[in-house]
């Protein structure tokens, strides 16, 4: 942003950076109070009880540490930037409503984003985060997990994305897409596998998601181009997939948000931002489901 400071006959322009600076002073606030904490294990203690009953106790503590490490991720971004943001707001789902037994978490920015840069750091924290405590869980998970002949029975199958089918061939030998063995998932596998589903979720290049503020930082308002795009593949793979559409209007009514920063015209002044930016776009490739939850019919 560029605001002209006058000073008797002295002018000169706040650059983003400074603006950053003067961001941690004037929001170098109280942290979060009694009833933020209390609203934080509320929905925290929900979201367990819920993942529990859809998946046990190892299914929910993995996840939660997924979901954890992903929103303060975020949190922890926003402190080191002078921004302030809620706490992390876990979303509990009862498992005959959602089968993983949430709708993720998220958190809550209450001060504009001064710059880019910001934007960048804040957006991209929370899928690093994420994805480098889900990829060991997942690890962990297959080493845990059988391989099974095909049943012929009815039930759920989990999608694979690529970085799920080349540590299950690296671990198991087999693949998930494999017609002459299915892999049984442990709790923990499954978690591994939910949390990759959100990051890659929430790396979607549009409005208000995560991918949405590093294709911003990246691009300026060309990103709005990638967002359209975007939106147009979610309609392609509704032949797929058909519950991509619902995806495909809340994330519509996502677009309508805009995600600028008080700087737009500033560009990433440090390759690392970029580079973490092209990190994120990395792992959204790698853990990108295009069919993501498939019914399977009762054989016979």
């Amino acid at each position: 942003m560029d605001e002209n400071i006058q000073q008797g006959n002295y002018d000169r322009k706040i650059t983003g950076d400074e603006f950053s600076k003067a961001g941690l002073q004037i929001n170098d606030r109280k942290g979060p109070g009694l009833g933020s904490w209390a609203l934080f294990f509320v929905l925290l203690g929900s979201t367990l009880f819920t993942t529990y009953l859809a998946g046990g106790k190892l299914y929910a503590l993995s996840l939660f540490l997924i979901l954890g490490a992903h929103e303060f991720g975020h949190y922890f971004a926003g402190v080191k930037n002078g921004v302030r943001t809620t706490l992390p707001l876990f979303i509990p789902a009862p498992p005959g409503l959602f089968l993983l037994g949430t709708f993720g978490a998220m958190i809550v920015i209450k001060d504009p984003i001064p710059n880019r840069r910001v934007l960048m750091e804040i957006g991209v924290a929370g899928p690093i985060a994420g994805f480098i405590v889900a990829v060991p869980t997942l690890i962990i998970g297959l080493f845990l997990s059988e391989i099974v002949p095909p049943t012929g029975q009815g039930g759920f199958s989990f999608g694979s994305s690529i970085i799920m089918i080349v540590l299950s061939k690296a671990i198991l030998g087999v693949t998930p897409l494999s017609i002459d063995f299915n892999i049984q998932l442990h709790p923990i596998a499954l978690a591994g596998w939910v949390g990759l589903f959100v990051t890659a979720i929430n790396l979607f290049p549009i409005g208000q998601l995560d991918g949405g503020h590093i294709l911003h930082a990246l691009l300026g308002k060309k990103s709005q181009v990638w967002a359209k795009l975007f939106f147009v593949f979610l309609l392609f793979l509704m032949y797929f997939w058909p519950n991509w559409g619902v995806w495909a209007i809340l994330l519509l009514l996502l677009t309508r948000f805009k995600s600028a920063p008080l700087d737009d015209e500033e560009v990433l002044p440090q390759k690392i931002h970029k580079r973490a930016g092209f990190a994120a776009i990395v792992i959204f490739f790698l853990t990108f489901v295009p069919v993501p939850i498939e019914l399977i019919q009762m054989s016979g």
